[in-house]
């Protein structure tokens, strides 16, 4: 699991990062080839020593560019600016790309490892037979708390975060369809729902949580919460194990009414410019040592059923992370919800925002 790391490295880190940064932007505006290859994915997303092996391994040099939302993500690919040769964006917007053609039909005899893939995270209603798509990570949207803070007090629900006393406690994950979400399913409602008394409801039952939140973020939620500076969050199950893995008084639990499960998968765009290193980087990760190394760098809970395997024991046998069937059957996949309804999720969450 992935370690952070004290101030004077991250100092160091970020200055490190910076040079990346215009190293890869330089790499992105100006180099092409055969041996290139354009990799386009979430920040903190794959352990970097996994680049450095599979360029040492295949000879390509990796252009390695990060997005921070499945909707940033679709624009860029959309537009068609960047070569990109393998994204990993989530199963609703997945579904969304292949309805408008924005990734390549997959040649599944160029595919080595597919049999360690677990058959539950396979064909799935995103990507039936799996013909666009390689499952790379999954997980879950939890709540994130600090038991030495709450006093006794232990969150079961989404529910349970609308109590009076946790005031300017939570810090709420940056995003629209997790947020209305939460509305919604505490209500009983789907996260995909349609019906416009529900989404208002649950848009109505939000600003009952306002007074709760301390702040909307991002990949801050982290820091925060290993700092102590909030005793709730949240957040998704990686970005919990790294807080757990810091500071031991930190708990993450699936709450009562359900949450979202979520999958990440490996996609060729339609901008692909070098095929032959997007297979070769898909049948790298699909390899089990390889996929162990990453989930246990990353925090997320890995597809690859043979590289459970490599993984600690405390790590696959903990259901918060790799949860029974029992609990799968209560999560709630995210589906694409097409450009009106988007729409509506994002000016709810942006009305929502104005409150706090």
């Amino acid at each position: 699991m992935k370690k952070l790391i004290n101030l004077s490295l991250v100092i160091i880190g970020l200055t490190t990062t910076a040079f990346l940064g215009g190293r890869y932007i330089e790499q992105a505006q100006g180099t092409s080839g055969a041996d290139v290859f354009h990799l386009y994915n979430w920040g903190d997303y794959i352990d970097s020593d996994l680049i450095e092996q599979f360029e040492e391994e295949t000879g390509y040099r990796v252009v390695y560019e990060t997005f921070d939302s499945n909707e940033a993500m679709y624009t860029k690919v959309q537009q068609g600016g960047t070569g990109y040769d393998l994204a990993i964006p989530s199963e609703y917007m997945i579904e969304r790309m292949i309805e408008e053609d924005l990734v390549v039909e997959l040649e599944h005899s160029r595919i080595e490892g597919l049999e360690h893939i677990d058959p539950d995270f396979l064909d799935l209603n995103f990507d039936p037979g799996n013909r666009y798509s390689i499952p790379y990570f999954w997980g879950t949207l939890g709540i994130a708390y600090n038991e030495d803070l709450l006093e006794g007090f232990e969150p079961e629900s989404w529910e349970d975060l609308y109590r009076p006393e946790l005031a300017d406690s939570i810090l709420m994950i940056d995003g629209a369809r997790e947020v209305i979400g939460i509305g919604l399913q505490t209500l009983g409602y789907s996260l995909n729902s349609r019906d416009s008394s529900e989404l208002q409801q649950a848009a109505d039952q939000l600003t009952e949580l306002s007074p709760n939140i301390k702040a909307l973020v991002a990949d801050e939620i982290k820091m925060y919460m290993i700092q102590e500076e909030a005793a709730i969050a949240v957040t998704y199950s990686g970005e919990a194990a790294d807080m757990m893995w810091e500071n031991e008084s930190i708990v993450y639990i699936l709450p009562e009414e359900g949450s979202n499960l979520w999958f990440d998968n490996m996609v060729i765009p339609h901008t692909v410019q070098n095929e032959e290193a997007a297979y070769a980087f898909i049948n790298f990760m699909l390899d089990p040592e390889i996929a162990a190394q990453n989930a246990d760098y990353i925090g997320y809970s890995t597809p690859n059923q043979t590289a459970m395997d490599y993984l600690p024991e405390e790590t696959v046998e903990d259901e918060q992370f790799y949860p029974s069937q029992d609990m799968m059957d209560n999560l709630e996949v995210y589906e694409d919800l097409g450009l009106e309804y988007t729409g509506i999720y994002n000016d709810l969450f942006l009305e929502f925002k104005m409150i706090k």
